[in-house]
C-alpha cells in the first residue's frame, strides 16, 4: 500500500479492487521468492543452502529474483498492459523498469534470508 502513489490509477480505484490488486502483487512476489529460493537450492543441491550461505546460491537467488521482477514489470507495463507507473515512479534508464519494485526485490529477500537463517539455526540449537 505504500507504493500506491507510484502506480497510475491505484489511488482512485475502489477499495476492493485496490486490495485485490495489491494482494495479487503480493502473491506474485511470493512466487518469485519461491522460484528464486528453489533455483538456489538446485544449484546448492540442498534446500538448506541458506544455513551456510555461499556466494553461488546467494547470487543465483538474487539473479533469478531480479530477472523475473524486471521481466514481469516490463510485461505488465508493456505488452500485457496490467498497470502503468505514475510520473512519481523513478525508472531505470533503457529498461524503464520501476525502481521501487526492483529495490523491493533487492532489499526484502536479503532480510528474509537473514531472518529465516536465524530461525533455522535457532531451531537446530534450541
Amino acid at each position: 500500500m505504500w507504493q500506491v502513489p507510484f502506480y497510475q490509477g491505484l489511488s482512485t480505484m475502489d477499495h476492493f479492487r485496490a486490495v485485490r490488486s495489491c494482494t495479487q502483487a503480493s502473491l506474485g512476489d511470493g512466487v518469485i521468492t519461491l522460484l528464486a529460493f528453489w533455483s538456489a537450492a538446485a544449484v546448492a543441491h540442498s534446500r538448506q543452502w541458506l544455513l551456510v550461505v555461499t556466494p553461488t546460491p546467494a547470487l543465483i537467488y538474487w539473479t533469478v529474483g531480479i530477472s523475473i521482477t524486471v521481466v514481469m514489470e516490463w510485461l505488465a507495463t508493456g505488452p500485457l498492459d496490467r498497470w502503468q507507473y505514475a510520473a512519481a515512479m523513478p525508472r531505470l534508464p533503457v529498461l524503464g523498469t520501476g525502481l521501487l519494485p526492483l529495490l523491493q526485490w533487492i532489499l526484502l529477500p536479503g532480510a528474509i534470508l537473514v531472518l529465516v537463517r536465524r530461525q533455522l539455526k535457532g531451531a537446530k540449537t534450541g
